[in-house]
C-alpha cells in the first residue's frame, strides 16, 4: 500500500492531486509547527494542548487551501456545500488528531525527543490516513 501511494505520487491517476495535498500539508505543517511553538514558548500552554489548539487551526487553512487548488475538480461551491465540506474535513481530520497527539506524547515522554521535533513525524504518520479519507470522503 505504502509502495503504491509512493509510485502514485510520482505517477498515476492521482498523481498530481496528491503532490498539491503534499505542498498544502508542507505549508500547513510549517504553520502548526509555529504555532504549536508561540502557543508553548510565549502563552505557556502544555504541549498537548498546544498542539491541539494549533491542529484546529491548521485543518481549517488546509480545507480553505486544498479546496481552492488540490481538489479543484471537485471543489465544493456554494455556502451549504463549502460548510459541509468543512465539516467532513473536521471529521476525518479530527479522527487523526488522536493519532498525532498519540505519537507526539510517546516521543516526547518516552523517547525525550524535543516536543517541536517530535511533531514532524507525528505530522508525517497522520499525513497518508488524512490524504486518503479526505480524498474519498470530503472531495469525493
Amino acid at each position: 500500500m505504502i509502495r503504491a501511494a509512493l509510485r502514485d505520487l510520482l505517477s498515476g491517476p492521482i498523481a498530481v492531486q496528491m503532490r498539491r495535498f503534499v505542498v498544502v500539508g508542507a505549508l500547513t505543517a510549517g504553520l502548526q509547527l509555529a504555532l504549536l511553538w508561540l502557543f508553548v514558548d510565549y502563552v505557556g500552554l502544555n504541549y498537548l494542548v498546544g498542539a491541539a489548539i494549533a491542529i484546529e487551526i491548521t485543518i481549517i487553512c488546509s480545507y480553505v487551501l486544498n479546496n481552492a487548488w488540490t481538489f479543484r475538480a471537485r471543489q465544493n461551491t456554494g455556502f451549504s456545500e463549502y460548510l459541509t465540506g468543512l465539516l467532513k474535513t473536521n471529521l476525518v481530520r479530527g479522527t487523526a488528531i488522536p493519532i498525532q497527539l498519540g505519537v507526539l506524547a510517546v516521543l516526547v515522554e518516552w523517547a525525550g525527543v524535543p516536543y517541536l521535533i517530535a511533531n514532524v513525524p507525528a505530522i508525517l504518520i497522520s499525513g497518508l490516513y488524512r490524504f486518503v479519507l479526505d480524498a474519498k470522503w470530503t472531495w469525493g
